[in-house]
């Protein structure tokens, strides 16, 4: 088989909330495949900061000041990317929050806030960008769920009800945009190597020697290993794949786990 068909040159690829952590993985993964990138955030600072990040790497990136939420500065937003950059050609939907707070003590404010960015945004995004792929008639689109589309797990009940629905809400843009030759897809990462996970990623603490025993791997994954998933996903090599979401997790949603006493 070809490598060519993992070849993005000459593609255009928005990667939203890409200014760090896997974001920023697959960004990079995207554009040592030849995609041209532009990434958002809200944060203009953040925005400098990872740009200089990019350009240390050798990757110049288009940066643009955008809440995903919003959807009437999304639509007047994208048109400009276009303009200025390209069309846009692959669109993952990466920007999201988590707020890990018990249910009982939870604010509704709280709760629509977490569903307003990890699930609301990806639909304002999908929809302001998809238009322009029926027209072209090719596409690509990758929204970042989670283990949490499938499990879950004290404290993370507004995070896990808006990935359960993004994917969901992937399915169905698979169901009515597959035929207009777009791809829409999602991932579902484990638990990643990054800066954000650092604290809790040493021998003794607790949390990471649940996920050394929880993941069958072994191991907390390498971003370069998301990366790598979503350069399929954006790429020709996926192009019958369609309402998909591939996790990448080490296998533990593949087993119940094991006694801890276990070798």
């Amino acid at each position: 088989m070809s490598t060519k068909l993992f070849d993005l040159t000459g593609k255009t690829a928005l990667i939203t909330g890409a200014t760090h952590g896997l974001g920023m993985a697959i960004a990079t993964g995207l554009a040592d495949a030849g995609a041209t990138i532009i990434i958002n955030d809200i944060f203009p600072e953040k925005l400098a900061e990872a740009k200089e990040h990019y350009r240390e790497l050798g990757i110049g990136v288009h940066t643009y000041e955008l809440n995903v939420t919003d959807e009437k500065t999304v639509e007047k937003t994208v048109p400009v990317m276009e303009k200025e950059v390209a069309p846009i050609d692959i669109l993952v939907n990466n920007a999201g929050i988590i707020k890990r707070i018990p249910i009982l003590e939870m604010k509704a404010d709280a709760f629509r806030e977490v569903l307003d960015v990890d699930l609301t945004g990806p639909f304002i995004m999908s929809k302001a960008i998809a238009p322009g792929m029926i027209q072209r008639g090719h596409g690509k689109i990758i929204n970042m769920c989670s283990m949490m589309s499938e499990l879950g797990r004290n404290t993370v009940s507004a995070y896990a009800a808006a990935k359960g629905g993004l994917k969901m809400l992937t399915r169905s843009m698979a169901t009515e945009w597959a035929r207009f030759n777009i791809q829409i897809n999602g991932i579902g990462p484990g638990y990643f190597a990054t800066s954000q996970t650092a604290p809790i990623r040493v021998d003794g603490h607790p949390f990471n020697d649940f996920i050394i025993q929880r993941t069958p791997a072994g191991k907390w994954g390498d971003p370069q290993e998301l990366a790598g998933a979503a350069l399929f996903l954006a790429s020709d090599a996926s192009n019958f794949v369609n309402g998909h979401v591939l996790y990448v997790d080490g296998g533990i949603l593949a087993t119940i786990g094991k006694p801890a006493n276990e070798e």
